[in-house]
């Protein structure tokens, strides 16, 4: 209804399990697609391995399938898809590119690399409710101010202590920093 209303505007429908507690299934995702023109894409982020197979075999020619999470964006990009949703690019916009451009280029070794050298940032990102993580470590490089509404929280100071860890291995804190308002 909300894609039909909006006709002119490309739509990305949202699987993200996680968050949404509730999984659109492929047959739905695939059927979508072919009835309504404008839905462009799936930000897919269920991590079945079997769905996502699905919805990349039998996609229309036209619609793009995207990883919604950074860890499966690898071997979703290996099995065919077009690309990625991140929530790592926020912190380390250029190791991610860096990443899926060599999978997209078939670059296997550097987007290996790349991988794993991003695999702590992905996790780390989520070892509280997200956005928290996220927030403190831009924070931390000096790009934004923490600030956070209710009901979500400032991470706590173990939490901050890991992220911070996770960015100076990455190269990510500046000498100085300067919060963005």
């Amino acid at each position: 209804a909300v894609a039909e209303a909006v006709p002119d505007t490309p739509v990305v429908l949202y699987n993200v399990p996680g968050r949404t507690s509730s999984n659109i299934a492929a047959q739905t995702t695939l059927k979508l697609a072919r009835e309504v023109e404008n839905i462009a894409a799936v930000k897919e982020a269920s991590g079945n391995f079997s769905q996502i197979m699905e919805i990349l075999r039998s996609r229309p020619e036209n619609f793009r399938v995207l990883s919604g999470d950074d860890a499966i964006t690898l071997p979703m990009i290996a099995l065919g898809a077009d690309g990625l949703i991140s929530v790592a690019s926020n912190e380390a916009p250029v190791l991610i590119s860096e990443m899926v451009n060599a999978a997209l280029n078939s670059d296997w070794e550097l987007a290996r690399d790349r991988h794993y050298r991003l695999l702590s940032l992905m996790e780390v990102n989520f070892i509280e409710t997200s956005p928290g993580p996220v927030k403190a470590a831009l924070a931390l490089m000096g790009l934004i101010e923490e600030n956070l509404r209710l009901p979500l929280v400032p991470v706590m100071e173990e939490t901050r202590k890991r992220v911070r860890a996770v960015i100076e291995e990455l190269g990510l804190l500046r000498e100085t920093t300067h919060a963005v308002a």
